[in-house]
């Protein structure tokens, strides 16, 4: 299988928003990814509702919302509302976090929960049944442009023995210095989908960069 590319907006030209979007919709690529920070979870502060609002407007692909704020079982449904058709909690900010998963799950989004670098993937054991997908991140969250931990591949690996063993049909997501030199040892490693910033939107043919992306596969 190919991997599931979600190019992240946080990468594109602020000032041309609406043409980056576009030149999403017309690539190879999966979903768009939307990173939102709060200033509080993570240092950095991006966007909220009505940007959101308008890049529902604009892409012709699914949403893939990762949420980097504390208490986020706040504005589930805001999300929902403003356009959000997959929604990343963090472990790490989630106090009733099965509770924060099925509410999601209510609203009628894929539902996801995220790992910071320092956390155990074993502490997913008793919720990977109710996830769709989980994103590990590769870098420490609420920068872009970082570069890649290579610590990650082991995660990986042990996430995917994890959704093995438990007869799960999560699929791995992995956010963080994904480029086309590491993009095959990731999904050797087990991810399923590559959320790509400065890779694709600094590329000088973004196009080109997501295709080349997709084709880091281990097919023969």
């Amino acid at each position: 299988m190919k991997p599931i590319i979600s190019p992240s907006l946080l990468s594109a030209d602020f000032s041309n928003l609406e043409r980056d979007i576009r030149l999403i919709n017309e690539s190879e690529a999966d979903y768009l990814h939307l990173d939102i920070m709060d200033g509080h979870f993570v240092p950095n502060i991006t966007f909220g509702m009505p940007v959101i609002s308008a890049i529902k407007k604009i892409s012709e692909k699914p949403l893939d919302v990762h949420l980097m704020i504390e208490k986020p079982e706040r504005y589930l449904a805001d999300f929902k509302k403003a356009g959000a058709d997959m929604l990343a909690v963090h472990w790490e900010a989630s106090t009733h976090l099965h509770r924060t998963i099925h509410a999601i799950r209510d609203l009628d989004m894929l539902v996801g929960v995220a790992l910071n670098p320092h956390t155990p993937v074993t502490l997913l054991e008793d919720i990977i049944q109710d996830l769709d997908f989980v994103l590990i991140m590769s870098v420490n969250p609420g920068f872009g442009g970082q570069e890649f931990i290579k610590k990650s591949l082991d995660r990986i690996k042990e996430l995917k023995a994890l959704i093995i063993r438990n007869n799960s049909d999560a699929l791995i997501e992995v956010d963080g210095g994904v480029n086309q030199d590491n993009c095959l040892s990731l999904v050797e490693a087990g991810a399923d989908i590559l959320v790509a910033g400065n890779a694709i939107f600094k590329a000088e043919n973004p196009l080109v960069a997501i295709q080349n992306l997709r084709n880091c596969t281990t097919e023969k």
